[in-house]
């Protein structure tokens, strides 16, 4: 096996900590690489967005891969400190409630965190042991500190970053859920995860002169829970950093005109099956 661990273990001082919850809010002041995807997809969208007419929807698969998080990079305490387990028992059948209960509801709200049924528990720790299978996902998750922080401008815009996690010796890693790792390659490319990868990196090398690799890691959802590891070529990562940055000035253009668009002004031709 490839040895991953090749530079010595550098500096992690730039990074900060802070409760998830005051990080998103930050959102309004600082634009962070969910709202650039937004910008890149419509900039109508993410002025929409923005100006708060839009809200991000949770569901419950959101639940689980926020948990999932939790759990492989933060460790256990955490896990139980973050999210409720269970339910209330019915006292007839000695059974908990099911989880679209009336009653289920108010022991959930009683909890004042979100909660996870049994089963929901059980996925998660299928994908906690599904990474920890994979030597390379092991190794990058040995050493590190997860959900690091970092602000700066960059293209003249304030800018934020949360890294799911920072390993000194090699870098940034991105740990990502998904149903079917056979299609996790299209799926990055669909949900622009290289161009997230990209900002995140770029707004790192603000803060600090040492030079990052950058890897991704996936787990799937469901039997067998296969976790893969890639590393993002350079080449990749430096084609997304141009186009991160041709969006961010489109962005100051947009906010100097007070313009918006959708991005389906101009007629399309669709000449290719």
């Amino acid at each position: 096996m490839e040895t991953l661990m090749q530079k010595p273990t550098a500096n992690i001082d730039f990074l900060t900590q802070e409760p998830a919850e005051h990080y998103h809010a930050q959102s309004k002041h600082y634009l962070g690489s969910h709202a650039l995807a937004d910008f890149r997809r419509s900039p109508l969208l993410y002025h929409r967005k923005k100006a708060g007419f839009i809200q991000d929807e949770d569901r419950p698969a959101y639940l689980v891969g926020r948990a999932a998080h939790v759990l492989i990079l933060e460790g256990r305490a955490a896990f139980e400190e973050q999210f409720a387990i269970g339910g209330p028992v019915n006292p007839k059948t000695g059974s908990l409630y099911g989880s679209r209960t009336k009653a289920f509801a108010d022991w959930a709200t009683a909890q004042g965190k979100p909660v996870l049924t049994d089963d929901q528990l059980i996925l998660v720790q299928e994908m906690h042991a599904g990474i920890h299978r994979n030597a390379y996902a092991s190794e990058l998750l040995a050493t590190g500190q997860a959900e690091g922080v970092v602000r700066a401008e960059y293209c003249g815009l304030p800018c934020q970053i949360r890294l799911d996690w920072f390993n000194p010796q090699v870098g940034i890693v991105d740990l990502k859920t998904c149903d079917d790792l056979t299609w996790f390659e299209p799926d990055a490319r669909r949900y622009g995860y290289i161009h997230q990868l990209a900002f995140y990196r770029s707004v790192l090398q603000l803060v600090t002169p040492q030079f990052v690799s950058v890897f991704l890691i996936a787990v799937e959802k469901k039997e067998p829970f296969r976790c893969g590891v890639w590393r993002i070529g350079d080449d990749i990562l430096g084609i997304a950093k141009c186009e991160n940055e041709q969006a961010m000035a489109r962005i100051k253009q947009c906010q100097s005109h007070d313009c918006w668009p959708t991005g389906y002004e101009e007629m399309r031709s669709f000449d290719s099956l």
